[in-house]
């Protein structure tokens, strides 16, 4: 298991807070230096324990630091790359946590000079609760998080930060930007579009006979807004191809349930159980 001296976290929510108490509690890190924009918020960090020193001054936050997280929403990353970056020791190493990837790494790989690398990560862990004081510790636990190395990235770049990820205790897979990008607007961007679109379809006053189906459903469509908007549209075009795919699985139903089409309702409706259930619980 690697160690670090000093591992720095810029925006410390749910999942910089929970990388913070992760690295803590496995003894990943000696140090924990938790960077945000408002103290309020990292002393409410502090005091639950997800980072063991805060800061304003994102300079002097990340200056020591061998390994900086930058855990803000999707639109910040890059800008907040750019701020820092100067500011490193040499031979630091930066990733995020985003949860699209080939916008942010071509962004990074042209800008960056050669005495940082940035190496891009999403680990695919959440809740739709947010806030370090919901962070926990086992969050990455048997989870699966991407690593997007590019052509220029340094292999053992690329190997030290799976290495990392890998220590809190996370399933570490590595694939190219674009791959990533296209496989997410799927199984991520898009679901939380139907999600949205089903909550947003169904009146009020029916909400009396929502049982688990239709809560479960919808669940992850209580997620922030604002940071969603950012998502979908930094992923726009895979997510749009997505859509295409499922608009026309959906109007298969539709036609189906139109002809009275028991069969081919029920061909349809295998094929979802079939795939759901190669997920497995």
């Amino acid at each position: 298991m690697a160690r670090w001296d000093t591992i720095a976290i810029v925006g410390v929510g749910l999942i910089g807070g929970s990388i913070g108490l992760a690295v803590q509690r496995r003894g990943i890190a000696r140090h924990v230096v938790g960077i945000g924009r408002r103290m309020a918020s990292l002393q409410k960090a502090r005091q639950h324990g997800t980072v063991s020193t805060i800061t304003t001054d994102l300079a002097a936050g990340v200056r020591a630091a061998e390994l900086i997280i930058v855990c803000t929403p999707v639109a910040d990353i890059v800008p907040r790359i750019m701020e820092l970056a100067p500011h490193c020791a040499s031979g630091a190493l930066i990733t995020d946590v985003g949860s699209t990837k080939e916008q942010i790494v071509s962004e990074l790989d042209d800008a960056l000079n050669e005495d940082v690398v940035f190496v891009g990560s999403h680990p695919l862990a959440g809740s739709d609760r947010s806030g370090a004081e919901n962070a926990r510790a086992d969050l990455f636990d048997q989870r699966v998080t991407v690593v997007t190395p590019t052509p220029v990235t340094p292999e053992k770049t690329a190997d030290r930060i799976a290495e990392f990820w890998g220590s809190l205790g996370a399933k570490v897979l590595r694939m190219p930007p674009a791959v990533h990008d296209n496989i997410v607007a799927m199984t991520s961007h898009a679901t939380h579009i139907v999600a949205s679109a089903l909550a947003a379809a169904t009146d009020r006053e029916d909400l009396v006979l929502a049982a688990t189906g239709w809560a479960d459903t919808t669940r992850i469509a209580a997620a922030d807004p604002d940071l969603w908007l950012q998502i979908l549209m930094s992923n726009r075009a895979a997510v749009i191809r997505a859509l295409d795919k499922f608009e026309a699985r959906l109007a298969s139903f539709r036609n189906a349930l139109d002809e009275a089409d028991e069969a081919g309702i029920l061909k349809l409706l295998q094929m979802g159980k079939q795939t759901r259930d190669a997920l497995g619980s």
